[in-house]
């Protein structure tokens, strides 16, 4: 083991304490994945009977919870969300001052 081993405190983005672009996009869809993968689960939904409720294909429902989410806009994660009957709020407001710069972020209500 070496003794050159850096820790870091995460900031709560995996994205971007890797240095992705669009970091907060990403962190987004992936929350709204995990949603979407949380329901299938809890329904117990095969992924043939997940692509029927979400109207797509049964490789895709596969994408979508192994989390490989680049073909996927947040729109379309938004829309399967209603697909599973989850209501979708979007909020807009001023960045808030601690912020360097405006984002995107999903706010999750109820025990997810």
């Amino acid at each position: 083991m070496s003794d050159d081993l850096t820790v870091r405190e995460s900031s709560g983005n995996v994205f971007q304490d890797l240095g992705a672009l669009g970091a907060e996009q990403r962190l987004a869809k992936a929350d709204l994945a995990r949603v979407i993968r949380r329901e299938i689960r809890q329904r117990n939904l095969t992924q043939v009977q997940a692509a029927e409720v979400l109207g797509i294909a049964q490789p895709d429902v596969s994408d979508l919870v192994r989390g490989k989410l680049g073909r996927f806009s947040m729109e379309r994660l938004e829309r399967f969300l209603n697909a599973l009957d989850m209501e979708v709020r979007i909020q807009v407001g001023p960045k808030p001052k601690d912020k360097e710069r405006a984002g995107i972020s999903v706010e999750l209500v109820g025990s997810f």
